[in-house]
């Protein structure tokens, strides 16, 4: 066999299309018309459009109800659990029983540093803590008081001002 020479190679057959030169006359076989058709806004110049237009129907997004309602005065809040207490206490992250929102949030029980932090009663705890933080559900209060531990309430910030 021959050695392959550079100057010799060539794309295999069938990979290669002509290039569909547009607008270039009669001779090029897309004269006239340019491949648009006739008349219509999609044949002239300026044309664009949009994905979702309907040619003038009333849109999907206009006929289609809307639902539900988000507040622009809710108060976001962040929940940890009793559980989360609990591990906190068995990886030993708290100094002296202490837990307040920037322990919680210096150990990744919360992610966000400024919002409200709410303690709900899912899980068991069996230290006694001194919890700090700005609400706590009924069931969290009676866990956190029977082991023992203290709980104080933050005063609550008012949303949007």
């Amino acid at each position: 066999m021959a050695k392959d020479i550079l100057s010799t190679l060539t794309p295999a057959k069938g990979s290669r299309k002509k290039v569909k030169r547009i607008g270039r006359g009669q001779g090029s076989g897309h004269g006239g018309t340019a491949t648009k058709g006739h008349k219509g806004a999609k044949s002239r110049s300026g044309h664009k459009f949009k994905l979702w237009f309907e040619g003038g129907q009333m849109p999907l997004t206009r006929r289609v109800p809307k639902f539900g309602f988000k507040s622009r005065n809710r108060i976001e809040v962040q929940i940890v659990n009793v559980a989360t207490l609990a591990r906190l206490v068995e990886g030993k992250m708290l100094e002296d029983g202490i837990v307040n929102p920037d322990v919680l949030f210096k150990n990744g029980a919360t992610s966000k540093k400024n919002e409200q932090i709410k303690i709900l009663g899912n899980g068991e705890l069996s230290t006694k803590l001194q919890v700090t933080a700005h609400a706590f559900s009924k069931s969290a209060i009676s866990k956190i008081e029977a082991a023992g531990g203290k709980i104080t309430v933050l005063t609550k910030t008012v949303a949007n001002p």
